[in-house]
């Protein structure tokens, strides 16, 4: 008996609490009814947003690869080069007697995405680097690499980086048969400098394939561009990506591939037609990416500000991968809205990013994701704790072991992207961390990444905070159903 009075002093207290609670509601947005929770509004949740750079990085280990020249109208223009080198097949290879080179073609595998115009008609050259690439202190997308004058090749036509390509599979001593390979671009280059290079090279150059760093100290390396002077005509043109990371020579790798004929090495009067790929590969050399981006008048308005506009909001913000752009954003009202309410649960917080109207227009696609990220004390990027498994806040069942719950994913019928920051407003208003920075970018639809992508070509063009936004209008909003606690 005296269990059940307990019981029920337990139960009227309870009653008591919930009743001396306010009723929870919203900041910003509307209620999914599917999980709507009740509550107070408040509507001055502030949330202000900049257009800043994002940082250059190493680009000597890519998964992939960015490459060509592209006009965006909103942001600018971007354009991307490599930087190739070349490695023997094996060590101490042999050409053999009398080898005469056929042809020498630098195949690049495609990787997938593709961004832009594939409609365009692109204009890419090859030259020999000056300078050895392996030999370099740092690979940083902004770094430049010199090259010689003398053009090797060039490929002017359209592109297609979701074809399969045929080639003739040279075999020797059998019948030369046609294979399907993956898509590339193959671009032929000049017989005679391949031939002075690599096959018969001066006798002031011994050795040169015994080791791989013989060659490259000799032959330094490639370097492909869309021709500079051909930009302007390309229209919008594109950004496609290549791979660089097998790790077996094949004529289907990327490479160098040369096709020779050779004397048999039985037979005198006969000869036998060979093939060889000296690969470019990421687990034998680097290979590194040239990024520079062009700026448009409303991008450079917010990356660099005049006096005037230190503090200025604009109307929208710019998101672009490959060390390009991302969106500073801060949240001055937590601390008012802490000292106005007092303690209080968050239930669910939502950060939801409109899309700026007319900005994904074809073939400007917006980016199927995006990534929101924090900064720490020592100015690290790192994981808000909704998107961070091992923060120690995680219970069984926690949404957090499901990186998707976190959102950032493109809704392209409400042309948005979500976030879930229930866990990351909490500790803001509780004073468990601070707001260091915290940031939008592009990140790959796979896999969530929040250093700065080089793997994605993507980007999107986001509303910024109104206070009363108009119907239609485009806006970046905060969410919060909360319980106070008196």
């Amino acid at each position: 008996m005296r269990f059940l009075k307990l019981d029920l002093l337990t139960l009227l207290i309870s009653l008591f609490l919930f009743a001396s609670c306010e009723r929870t509601s919203t900041i910003g947005l509307e209620v999914d009814p599917t999980s709507a929770i009740q509550g107070s509004l408040i509507d001055t949740a502030t949330i202000s947003s900049r257009t800043v750079k994002d940082n250059d990085i190493s680009t000597s280990a890519l998964t992939r690869y960015p490459f060509g020249y592209i006009k965006d109208p909103e942001l600018g223009e971007t354009s991307s080069s490599l930087a190739l080198s070349v490695n023997i097949p094996s060590e101490s290879y042999d050409f053999g007697t009398n080898a005469v080179l056929d042809s020498a073609v630098l195949v690049l595998n495609f990787a997938g995405e593709f961004y832009g115009d594939s409609t365009a008609t692109y204009n890419i050259d090859v030259h020999q680097l000056t300078n050895n690439l392996a030999k370099e202190n740092s690979y940083l997308s902004s770094n430049t690499y010199a090259y010689q004058n003398t053009l090797l090749a060039n490929y002017t036509g359209k592109v297609f980086p979701t074809t399969p390509f045929k080639v003739t599979d040279v075999l020797t001593g059998a019948k030369d048969t046609l294979m399907t390979v993956t898509p590339q671009l193959r671009l032929k280059l000049n017989n005679t400098f391949v031939t002075d290079h690599i096959v018969a090279p001066s006798p002031a150059v011994p050795n040169l394939l015994k080791y791989n760093s013989y060659f490259q100290a000799a032959f330094k390396g490639l370097h492909v561009q869309i021709r500079p002077t051909t930009q302007a005509a390309m229209g919008n043109g594109g950004l496609m990506f290549f791979n660089f990371a097998s790790t077996t020579p094949t004529t289907s790798t990327s490479g160098l591939v040369l096709y020779y004929r050779k004397q048999n090495a039985t037979t005198t009067t006969a000869t036998d037609t060979v093939s060889v790929n000296f690969p470019v590969s990421t687990s034998s050399s680097p290979v590194a990416a040239s990024v520079s981006h062009t700026y448009s008048t409303k991008v450079n308005e917010q990356i660099n500000p005049a006096p005037a506009d230190v503090n200025k909001q604009f109307e929208k913000t710019y998101l672009q991968p490959l060390g390009g752009l991302r969106t500073k954003l801060a949240f001055p009202y937590l601390k008012k809205l802490k000292a106005e309410v007092g303690k209080m649960i968050v239930n669910k917080a939502e950060l939801i990013i409109d899309l700026s109207s007319g900005t994904d227009v074809a073939p400007f696609k917006a980016a199927p994701r995006l990534a929101l990220y924090k900064f720490d004390i020592a100015g690290q990027r790192s994981n808000l704790p909704d998107n961070d498994v091992g923060d120690g806040y995680t219970y069984a069942g926690d949404p957090r072991a499901n990186s998707a719950s976190f959102g950032g994913y493109f809704d392209s019928t409400k042309k948005r992207y979500v976030f879930a920051v229930t866990a990351y407003i909490q500790d803001l208003l509780d004073g468990k961390t601070e707001d260091y920075g915290t940031y939008l970018s592009v990140t790959p639809s796979s896999a969530f990444q929040y250093s700065s992508p080089f793997n994605v070509a993507s980007r999107a063009v986001i509303g910024s905070f109104k206070r009363i936004p108009a119907a239609g209008d485009n806006v970046l909003k905060l969410n919060i159903y909360y319980t106070k606690v008196n």
